[in-house]
């Protein structure tokens, strides 16, 4: 299991800049009775486990000056323009309750429809919620692509084959991925031709709205409030 250091955070609203810049990050673990608590971890260390673990797998929350829980990484938030978490909730688990979580699927193999006859694969689902108990939550689930030997071949939620002791949740005959016909070479000069046509009407409208502007029309310029 993996572990992370923790302390209680005493730094709250715009100064946790200064805890970022330092290359701490500000987190929250939300309790087994719903009660909370901030706190503050190692932004280098917490990457690291996030990229062995992911969202399903326990870690080890350990509290300066309190016990270590069980927890999950339950929501991460990034920055906008560097994408690098900012803050992260966790949520700590019970060993002898079910817990739901969202699982990555990892897709391995290769499909013959698409090695050989130049079909197209189309992943329409990328995670998939599941129940068990903290011990059995697994990392990812395996999808199997060499089961996709023809066009139009797919596989449904119900074709996932499951760990022990893990139930999955949602729609049954809700597709996963699937393997649809290479398109034609008139069917691309189709599309092409429909682009051209798109983009041309787009640059008539944009001229139409300079010419309204010449005709004496001025906005109301914004004043920033």
């Amino acid at each position: 299991m993996q572990t992370i250091e923790a302390q209680k955070r005493t730094i709250f609203g715009k100064k946790t800049k200064e805890l970022r810049s330092g290359g701490v990050l500000p987190a929250v673990v939300y309790g087994k009775g719903g009660d909370s608590a901030p706190l503050s971890i190692s932004a280098s260390d917490f990457l690291k486990v996030w990229h062995l673990s992911g969202e399903s797998t326990i870690i080890n929350l350990s509290l300066v000056g309190d016990k270590a829980k069980n927890v999950l990484i339950h929501d991460i938030a990034f920055d906008s323009v560097t994408g690098t978490p900012i803050h992260v909730d966790f949520f700590e688990v019970s060993a002898d309750k079910p817990i739901k979580a969202h699982v990555a699927l990892s897709f391995i193999g290769e499909s013959p429809a698409v090695k050989s006859e130049g079909g197209v694969l189309v992943k329409v689902m990328h995670e998939i919620e599941i129940e068990a108990l903290p011990k059995d939550l697994p990392h990812e689930i395996q999808v199997d692509l060499s089961q996709l030997k023809q066009f139009s071949d797919s596989i449904l939620l119900k074709d996932i084959t499951l760990p022990k002791n893990v139930t999955l949740h949602g729609d049954q005959n809700a597709l996963i991925v699937k393997v649809t016909a290479p398109r034609s070479e008139a069917e691309m000069a189709t599309l092409t031709e429909t682009a051209e046509v798109n983009l041309e009407a787009i640059e008539v409208t944009k001229k139409g709205k300079k010419e309204e502007g010449s005709a004496g029309e001025e906005s109301t310029p914004s004043t920033g409030e």
